[in-house]
C-alpha cells in the first residue's frame, strides 16, 4: 500500500521514540536528538514555516552543510504541504537565484552569514520570497530570524492547521525538488513523490537487512538525492541513527568515533582515501611492505573467489588477520557491512586498491530521476562483481536500447521535471521507461555497466565512438595521475588533461629525479614528463590504436568545485574544462 512520508515517520516515532536518531557534535561531545524529539522539531519548524507564510505547494530553499537542522526544515517543508529544494554550498548568488525564483520559494533556511550574504545579493529579484532563517546565529535585517525564533513563530499555527496540511497530501504527490548539479545548462527541478521515495527507501532497506541498529554518518551534500535518501529518509524507515560529520576534513577523524555499519563514498572520497594508504604505506620499512603485499595479493584473489562463489585461498585468514582488520579499524569501518561507491565512475584501480584490503567497494548506480538507486552491488556471492553496477533494483525494470542507451522503469522513476515539460518528454516515453543518458550494457546475470554518458562520447575526426570514461578509468591507474580528462572530439587523435595526486607528489619527485618542489613545478618538470610517459607508453599498449594517447599535458593544480571544473557531486564539467584550458588542448594538437 502506497505511504506518504508523514504516515512512514509516524510510524517509526511509535516504534522508536526513544532511541536516538540524530548525533551532533557540540563542544567536542556528540549530543543526540531522539526521534520522539525529532519529531516534535520537525512539527513546530512546520508550524513557524506556515506562520512566515508558507503556502501549500510552493517551495522552501535550503541550504547549509549537513545537520540536524537541514534534515528538520527538509522535512517540516515536506510536512506543511511544501517541497524542500536543497541548494549546493558551492552554488554562486546567481544560481541560488535560479533555484530559488524557479522553485517559488517562499521561505529560504540558511547556514549562517556566507549564505546569507549571497541571498541578500538577490532578494530583491525572487518575488515570492517571504522569510530568511539562518540555521546558526542572527541578523538585524527584516524578514531574516534566527532559529531560536521558530518556537515562538509556532505558536501562532495549531497543530490542527498542520494536521490538515498533512492530511490533504496524498501519495502520488510531489514532496521533494532535487536539483541536478548539472554539467551543462541550468540545473532542473527533478519532481520525487511521497511514493517514489518511501517505495525506493524500503527497497534499500530490505536490500541491506537494515534496522534500528544501523549507524550511518552524514557528509554528502544533502541537496544530492543519495545523500537526502542515506540521511533524511532511509533512517526513518528503519529507526536508525544518522551522525553528522564536523566537516570533510575531519571525515576521518569522525569515522573512528562512529564507527558506522553502512559507509557510503562517492570515487572522489574514496580515492582521496587510497592516496592518503598509499602514501602511508610508501613510508613503512620492507619487512611491513613484504607483508602489505603478500596479504594484498591474498585479499585480490579471495575476493574475486568470494564473488564466485568459491572457497576462499589458502591463509587468507591470516592475512585478514594481520593486514586486513586492522586497516579498518584504522579507517573506523571495522563494524561496516557495505562500502559503497556511487554517483559517478570509478576507476578499476581504486576497486582493486581496496577489494585487495578486504574491503569491496560495492556499486550503486542510479541518478536523481529513479530516486538514486537503479542498480545495486551487494558484498555476498553471485550479488557483486568488481566493475560492475550490479544487478537492478528489486520490484523495477531495466532495458538497454538499440543504441546502447540503459533505460529504467518502476516506482523509484520521477514525476517529471518542474516546469519543463520540454525536458520531461525527451526523459520520459510513453512507456514509462526513462532513458537515462548512460550508455551501458547488460551481462548474462544481468549485472548492468555503465561504459559512458551517451552525450560525452567523443567521436574522432575518423568517425570512431569513444567512450572517454573508460579510457580515463585505465589511466587513473598511473600511481601520481589524480584527474584525468581525454581530449578527442573532431580531432585526429586523443589527448589528455592529467592532475597530479598532491598525496604521492613527494614521493614521485624522488623516484623521477626531479628538481621540482610543489605542483605547479612539477606540471612543468621534464622528468615528471619522462616519467609519466614511460607509464603511459604501459597503458598505450593495452589500448586499441584510435584509443591510445598522443599527448598529454599536466596542469598545475586539481579540478575543483571552486574552480568550476567539477559539480558539487564530482562530476567533471567537461564543456567547461574544455573552455578553461583551451589554450593548452590547442597546443597538444599543433
Amino acid at each position: 500500500m502506497k505511504k506518504t512520508v508523514m504516515e512512514e515517520f509516524a510510524r517509526t516515532i511509535e516504534r522508536f521514540g526513544d532511541k536516538p536518531a540524530l548525533m551532533s557534535k557540540k563542544n567536542g561531545d556528540w549530543t543526540a536528538m531522539t526521534w520522539k524529539e525529532y519529531s516534535e522539531r520537525v512539527r513546530i519548524t512546520a508550524r513557524a514555516f506556515m506562520a512566515l507564510g508558507l503556502e501549500a505547494g510552493k517551495a522552501i530553499s535550503i541550504m547549509g552543510y549537513n545537520c540536524s537542522q537541514w534534515l528538520i526544515s527538509d522535512l517540516a517543508a515536506i510536512f506543511a504541504g511544501a517541497v524542500p529544494g536543497g541548494i549546493y554550498t558551492t552554488n554562486s548568488p546567481e544560481q541560488c537565484e535560479y533555484i530559488a525564483k524557479h522553485s517559488e520559494a517562499n521561505i529560504a533556511v540558511l547556514e549562517g552569514d556566507l549564505e546569507l550574504a549571497k541571498f541578500k545579493q538577490i532578494r530583491h529579484n525572487l518575488p515570492d520570497l517571504k522569510a530568511i532563517i539562518l540555521m546558526n546565529g542572527s541578523d538585524d535585517d527584516d524578514g531574516v530570524y534566527s532559529w531560536d525564533e521558530l518556537d515562538k513563530l509556532a505558536e501562532s499555527v495549531t497543530d490542527k492547521e498542520l494536521d490538515e496540511r498533512i492530511a490533504a497530501q496524498k501519495p502520488d504527490d510531489c514532496c521533494t525538488l532535487i536539483y541536478t548539479s548539472g554539467t551543462t545548462g541550468n540545473p532542473k527541478g527533478v519532481m520525487i513523490s511521497h511514493d517514489n521515495i518511501i517505495w525506493t527507501a524500503g527497497q534499500i532497506r530490505d536490500l541491506v537487512n537494515g534496522n534500528d541498529e544501523e549507524h550511518l554518518i552524514s557528509y554528502l551534500p544533502l541537496s544530492h538525492i543519495a545523500e537526502q535518501m542515506l540521511s533524511v529518509h532511509g533512517p526513518y524507515t528503519m529507526g536508525c541513527t544518522t551522525w553528522f560529520a564536523e566537516s570533510l576534513d575531519l571525515l576521518g577523524d569522525n569515522l573512528r568515533e562512529v564507527r558506522p555499519t553502512v559507509f557510503v563514498g562517492v570515487p572522489r572520497v574514496w580515492e582521496k582515501i587510497q592516496a592518503k594508504m598509499m602514501a602511508a604505506g610508501a613510508a613503512n620499512p620492507p619487512l611491513k611492505k613484504k607483508i602489505a603485499a603478500w596479504a594484498r595479493k591474498k585479499g585480490l584473489e579471495g575476493a574475486y573467489a568470494h564473488q564466485e562463489g568459491k572457497p576462499m585461498p589458502f591463509l587468507y585468514g591470516l592475512a585478514n588477520k594481520l593486514v586486513f582488520s586492522k586497516v579498518k579499524e584504522k579507517l573506523g569501518l571495522d563494524r561496516c557491512r557495505f562500502f559503497i561507491t556511487t554517483a559517478a565512475p570509478i576507476s578499476m584501480d581504486t576497486l582493486e586498491f581496496f577489494l585487495s584490503l578486504g574491503l569491496p567497494l560495492t556499486e550503486i548506480y542510479g541518478m536523481s530521476e529513479c530516486t538514486g538507486p537503479g542498480t545495486a552491488s551487494m558484498p555476498q556471492p553471485f550479488k557483486y562483481r568488481t566493475g560492475w553496477a550490479g544487478p537492478k533494483l528489486a520490484g523495477t525494470e531495466i532495458s538497454i536500447a538499440e543504441d546502447g542507451e540503459v533505460l529504467m522503469r518502476g516506482r523509484h522513476v520521477f514525476m517529471g521535471y518542474f516546469k519543463n515539460e520540454e525536458a520531461t518528454k525527451e526523459s520520459l516515453d510513453s512507456d514509462g521507461w526513462l532513458h537515462s543518458g548512460d550508455i551501458g550494457m547488460l551481462d548474462d546475470m544481468d549485472f548492468l555497466k555503465i561504459t559512458d554518458r551517451k552525450k560525452e562520447l567523443i567521436i574522432t575526426a575518423g568517425g570512431e565512438n569513444i567512450p572517454p570514461q573508460v579510457l580515463e578509468g585505465k589511466l587513473k591507474a598511473i600511481p601520481v595521475i589524480s584527474q584525468v580528462a581525454v581530449i578527442g572530439d573532431r580531432r585526429k587523435y586523443l589527448t589528455a588533461l592529467f592532475t597530479l595526486d598532491p598525496e604521492k607528489l613527494e614521493q614521485v619527485i624522488k623516484e623521477a629525479g626531479s628538481p621540482a618542489t610543489d605542483m605547479a613545478s612539477a606540471s612543468k618538470c621534464k622528468k615528471i614528463h619522462a616519467y609519466i610517459q614511460k607509464q603511459l607508453d604501459d597503458v598505450n599498449i593495452s589500448l586499441a590504436r584510435v584509443q591510445t594517447i598522443k599527448k598529454f599535458t599536466i596542469l598545475p593544480e586539481e579540478f575543483t568545485v571552486e574552480g568550476g571544473e567539477l559539480t558539487p557531486t564530482m562530476k567533471m564539467k567537461r564543456r567547461i574544462i574544455n573552455e578553461k584550458y583551451a589554450a593548452a588542448i590547442e597546443n597538444m594538437y599543433k
